[in-house]
């Protein structure tokens, strides 16, 4: 078995000795669990997991040599139309060519090996995507963040994340399986409410959901994501989980499984759960992800953000919020990837629109707690939303915090006003994002200018259809008019 674990992957050095070991000691155990099958699954570039399930006996082969998956599948934008000419010569990515749909390797991480407690007889492995030759893939969303956090750990320090995931639980009405519903992107289906929501926080809205956010919780334990709280939220159907504040990759990871996880379970009962930005149903409240963030010291473990007077930024905290402020227009492609999301950006509803930064305030873009003496004294990102992809989205907060923090960066003075008009506004679209993000210097230098061309041709082309889709508002407007 030995020999069997070290093959194509271990010789391209994609995977280490101990890696290597790791995966004989996880095959033993696949069987003597008696799982059927294992999902190898890589996030892809909208943080959506994707790959295949394969039967439990395979496993040996698949952790020694990888899984071939088409390279379409990271030239795809949101309705899974690969939005890449493949059939050119000339299309390449970190210099190798992806003309002719050619195949890219599944590299699985037996670290991140977990049973699905929904699916007893199945469990899943996370995978990184190299090339055949053994070269990684620039725009795999791990690696990007990984590259990230290795930058700031050069300057003697280590990010803490905290995760809070807004999202709505529908029933299901039409689940849009008809023929002629079957396009691309799928027609959406349609629902009614769970809860008639606008009792934020109350004790019987949480009753009468409780089944079911029982078993979303205790699937989250099971799988080792940590959850904290769980709450009803403002809006009709809406919830939040909490989790545990640990290592942005680890966060990132917990992210994208609970969206998993929180999807198949709502489906096996009937029910759609959405992460959507701004859902287009009657009296939805929109999704927000805080992004809570801070600094610990590798030299002492002390979080450096923690100031000696309440509400005073330490000079580390300080630059981190003037990297944050200053790259937020540019990072907007990172934390709120879809044409969707910046309908979210509305004054006096919770979430930002303005570039600014308020003392333990709500309407700000970054909410400051820093309390003097208290080690969980944080910086609040409130401009994400559930749609992003949470290893692009962390990997923007660290490159654009680290670049404050290399500078020396001074912020401008809290605001008290979050949404006065004569502060700096944050895109209003897509396609403001998407520029803002090309012309940005940091992310030509840290991401490369492979990734840039990458992420802005993706985007672009959602762009391109939503303005060449006719909308309702304008069939009411001039059908009748003219």
């Amino acid at each position: 078995m030995d020999g069997a674990i070290k093959g194509a992957l271990f010789e391209r050095g994609l995977l280490s000795e101990d890696q290597a070991q790791a995966g004989v000691e996880l095959v033993a155990r696949v069987m003597a669990e008696g799982f059927e099958t294992v999902r190898l699954l890589f996030a892809d570039q909208h943080g959506i997991l994707r790959g295949k399930a394969i039967a439990a006996r395979t496993l040996g082969s698949a952790l020694a040599s990888g899984l071939s998956v088409p390279s379409t599948l990271i030239l795809k934008d949101t309705a899974h139309r690969t939005v890449f000419d493949v059939w050119k010569d000339g299309l390449t990515l970190d210099g190798v060519s992806l003309a002719g749909a050619g195949d890219l390797l599944l590299v699985p991480d037996v670290a991140t090996f977990t049973p699905l407690p929904w699916s007893p007889h199945s469990a899943l492995i996370l995978c990184d995507l190299a090339y055949r030759s053994g070269q990684h893939v620039s725009v795999s969303p791990r690696g990007v963040l990984r590259r990230a956090m290795e930058a700031l750990a050069r300057t003697g320090h280590d990010a803490v994340m905290g995760l809070e995931v807004e999202f709505q639980v529908f029933a299901i009405e039409d689940d849009g399986l008809s023929h002629d519903q079957a396009t691309m992107p799928p027609a959406a289906i349609t629902t009614r409410n769970t809860t008639q929501g606008w009792a934020f926080l109350t004790e019987t809205r949480y009753g009468a959901v409780e089944p079911l956010l029982d078993e979303i919780r205790r699937a989250a334990e099971a799988m080792g994501l940590a959850p904290r709280s769980m709450e009803i939220e403002m809006g009709p159907s809406q919830f939040e989980f909490t989790f545990d504040a640990s290592d942005p990759l680890t966060q990132a990871d917990r992210f994208v499984l609970f969206r998993m996880m929180v999807k198949d379970i709502c489906q096996r009962q009937g029910l759609h759960a959405s992460f959507m930005p701004k859902p287009r149903v009657a009296n939805a409240v929109a999704n927000g992800w805080h992004i809570h963030q801070s600094l610990v010291s590798r030299q002492t473990g002390r979080n450096v953000f923690t100031p000696s007077v309440d509400g005073e930024p330490t000079a580390e905290a300080g630059a981190w919020i003037a990297g944050l402020l200053e790259h937020a227009p540019a990072t907007c492609l990172l934390t709120n990837p879809t044409v969707n999301g910046y309908k979210r950006f509305s004054a006096f509803q919770l979430a930002p629109n303005r570039v600014q930064w308020g003392t333990d305030n709500r309407g700000a873009m970054l909410r400051a707690l820093l309390y003097a003496g208290d080690p969980a004294s944080r910086i609040e990102n409130r401009v994400a939303d559930t749609a992003a992809n949470p290893y692009y989205a962390l990997a923007g907060q660290i490159l654009s915090g680290l670049d404050g923090l290399t500078r020396g960066a001074t912020p401008p003075p809290p605001t008290l006003t979050p949404y006065a008009e004569d502060q700096a506004s944050l895109p209003a679209t897509l396609d403001a994002a998407i520029q803002a993000f090309e012309a940005s210097p940091l992310y030509a230098q840290a991401l490369g200018p492979d990734f840039v061309r990458y992420l802005a041709h993706l985007k672009r082309a959602e762009w391109g259809r939503y303005l060449a889709t006719v909308s309702e508002w304008e069939q009411a407007e001039y059908f009748t008019l003219f």
